[in-house]
């Protein structure tokens, strides 16, 4: 795939990682593949790709990790992977922006996000959920690509190494 790019492009400007899952479960319920498949996905698949196409970065490049309020300020028991999976990238953000410098590397953390991935929750936790947010809703996905085309714009030139936190304020 590297060399795909290579041919085409020559060089990646921009790389976004964003890809996720959730296994919603009691914590007496939750088992080492749950914790596994959750790593596998939302932690080790970002290093690789970070790993992979990082030899086609300049010092004018930017990496943009997806990780989430719940890696920062949100836990929850019954998705304690999920919790600490986006903990996981927040520090794998922190320690490439170390390494790749001058490539910035950054992430955003969105909280609620109005997605597919809240659609099956039930509809009174969800309301809950709104109730602790200081702007009583969740946030449309475009409102958090905005923070990612930030990031990764030449307006964020000098941010790296930051998690920012989109998620409409917590009580």
């Amino acid at each position: 795939m590297c060399d795909i790019m290579r041919e085409k492009f020559g060089q990646l400007d921009i790389l976004i990682n964003n890809a996720g899952i959730v296994i919603d479960k009691d914590f007496a319920d939750r088992t080492v593949d749950d914790w596994r498949k959750t790593f596998e996905t939302n932690v080790f698949a970002m290093f690789n790709v970070n790993k992979v196409f990082r030899e086609l970065m300049t010092g004018n490049s930017a990496i943009v990790n997806v990780s989430s309020a719940s890696g920062l300020t949100a836990f929850d028991t019954t998705s304690v992977d999920y919790d600490s999976s986006k903990a996981a990238i927040n520090a794998l953000t922190i320690n490439l922006a170390k390494e790749f410098a001058p490539i910035r590397v950054n992430a955003v953390a969105p909280g609620w996000v109005d997605t597919d991935m809240n659609k099956d929750l039930p509809e009174d936790y969800l309301i809950e959920q709104k109730e602790n947010i200081l702007l009583k809703r969740c946030a449309q996905p475009e409102e958090i690509a905005k923070v990612v085309a930030f990031l990764a714009s030449d307006d964020a030139s000098f941010v790296n190494g930051t998690i920012v936190l989109v998620d409409g304020g917590r009580r």
